[in-house]
């Protein structure tokens, strides 16, 4: 394919990174040093405006896809807008902007096809949403959506002292409805077997039916409570959406914000919500808002600085589980290494939508993880997929990459070998990157 991105920030230079290998990617930017930095790949960099008509008018002819992400909304739509109109009508070409302002957007990701935006992503609001999903089962570290709400998936942290230590899989008891897909021990990605033994600190990753997750949790974490006490630090789009989205669990929320104005409009949009104008590094305030009895403290200020301090502080001085947004997606495995119990980018989001765009037909979503080590992914099959038709353990299908879950009819279960997927059946894959080709191949 050939990869228009506009903006060579944190965001383009991950895109481009992860694109330049297997398409034939340009890059177009205002700024000398992030040309520079784009420069070190193997991409087309150039030096403007990627809202301006005449550069775009030369490069758009053959273009697949243009992703605008710049730090401004309105370059990104106009860019898009544009692009869509410069690009020739005979051939499939696609648009995606990203956002940050939800008076653009009521949702993480939404179309604008009347505009000449075929995906429109808002990072903040898929940040929200994602750290909310974690708050609902309270002994995971991560968790994502998939086939429309139908199923979840969960990574939990195993403790040392756990009664499920030294058990093999195949003792684990879990509903027939969840899967064990991966084990992440150090630096290892491990895709598990019956007789495979569970270790103290291994990651555990469990995909299931969404109604039978909560079950899970207190399996591994024994019987644990609700989130019911919530502080947030930092008052933004972020902090403004996760507590709308929590305040609906009856948690009691407490949400500190540095200017006046932003914690009077969060004060009259949620009343519900404790709003406290102040800093989150100020001690003597955390200590007088009862910091040290919470059940999780998230820091989603615009600084990654600021937001590890914050939590380290919180963590300290008692709370029982901390979450920090990380802007830059080197910081989230340095973050989670000096003692965050989770980090997450806001960034990822975006990344993981461009991959969907440019991964091939059929595939309904995409969600790296664990630093880009593994994916899962998400397909419609069709009837011309090499995999319908035929029993799963009649399949070649590639090592390192095991069917989760499918949806058939409405219907979410864990295939076994004698299923035979049909035309129109979701299925859920966790892959390895090394893979993902030969997957890819199976729905074609």
């Amino acid at each position: 394919m050939k990869i228009i991105i506009v903006g060579a920030g944190e965001v383009g230079y991950h895109i481009a990174k992860s694109l330049y290998l297997n398409n034939d990617v340009i890059v177009i930017d205002n700024d000398e040093d992030a040309c520079a930095r784009a420069d070190e790949l193997d991409v087309q960099v150039i030096h403007g405006n990627g809202a301006n008509i005449s550069i775009l008018g030369q490069v758009i002819n053959d273009a697949d896809l243009l992703v605008a992400v710049t730090g401004s909304d309105e370059v990104n739509i106009v860019a898009c807008t544009a692009a869509k109109l410069l690009a020739p009508s005979y051939r499939p070409f696609k648009t995606m902007s990203r956002v940050t302002n939800p008076d653009y957007i009521d949702r993480p990701v939404a179309t604008r096809t009347q505009i000449g935006i075929d995906v429109m992503i808002c990072p903040e609001l898929s940040l929200a949403s994602e750290v909310a999903e974690i708050l609902s089962i309270p002994s995971a570290i991560d968790a994502e959506i998939f086939a429309d709400g139908k199923i979840k998936m969960m990574e939990f942290v195993v403790s040392p002292e756990s009664d499920l230590v030294d058990k093999n899989m195949k003792d684990l008891d879990l509903s027939d409805c969840c899967i064990v897909s991966a084990i992440y021990r150090q630096s290892d990605i491990i895709i598990p077997h019956g007789d495979d033994v569970i270790h103290g600190a291994d990651h555990v990753v469990v995909i299931g039916k969404s109604d039978a997750m909560a079950n899970v949790g207190s399996l591994f974490a024994g019987h644990e409570e609700n989130v019911s006490r919530v502080m947030i630090i930092g008052g933004g789009t972020v902090g403004f959406y996760l507590a709308k989205l929590i305040e609906k669990s009856h948690a009691t929320i407490k949400i500190i914000e540095k200017k006046r104005e932003r914690c009077e409009f969060i004060a009259e949009a949620l009343p519900k919500v404790l709003v406290l104008k102040g800093n989150g590094t100020d001690i003597n305030l955390l200590r007088e808002e009862g910091v040290q009895d919470m059940d999780v403290v998230i820091s989603v200020t615009d600084s990654d600085e600021k937001n590890l301090l914050c939590a380290l502080l919180a963590k300290q001085l008692g709370a029982k589980k901390v979450v920090v947004r990380a802007d830059h997606l080197d910081y989230v495995p340095l973050f989670e290494l000096v003692g965050v119990d989770r980090a997450v980018s806001p960034r990822e989001a975006t990344i993981n939508e461009v991959l969907k765009l440019t991964m091939g037909t059929g595939i309904e979503a995409l969600t790296m993880i664990e630093g880009e080590k593994a994916e899962i992914i998400e397909y419609t099959a069709s009837g011309n997929s090499k995999i319908v038709g035929k029993p799963l353990k009649n399949v070649k299908f590639p090592e390192g990459a095991l069917v989760s879950m499918v949806v058939h009819k409405g219907d979410t279960f864990v295939p076994r070998g004698n299923y035979i997927i049909k035309e129109g059946d979701r299925v859920l894959i966790f892959s390895l990157p090394s893979a993902h080709q030969a997957v890819e191949r199976l729905f074609k």
